[in-house]
């Protein structure tokens, strides 16, 4: 069984979703990329994410190799 991602922007609509076996940093940053790599989204100001400790491993790796340009902060 595996466990789904979602994206929505400011007003609440879907940017992109995945199914993933495993939550871990890998999965959050291949995520966040292919959000991230629509052509309807721009980088964000902010990112709201839930308590799982894969996001900011993920956002550290992806702010070090330049993925996130200029990212704010990770909420």
């Amino acid at each position: 069984m595996g466990v789904s991602l979602r994206a929505v922007d400011a007003t609440g609509q879907t940017i992109d979703f995945q199914l993933s076996v495993k939550r871990d940093a890998a999965a959050a940053r291949r995520f966040f990329r292919k959000a991230l790599g629509q052509p309807h989204t721009v980088n964000p100001r902010t990112t709201t994410v839930d308590k799982n400790a894969a996001y900011p491993i993920a956002i550290r790796a992806m702010n070090r190799d330049g993925d996130l340009g200029r990212f704010a902060k990770l909420q």
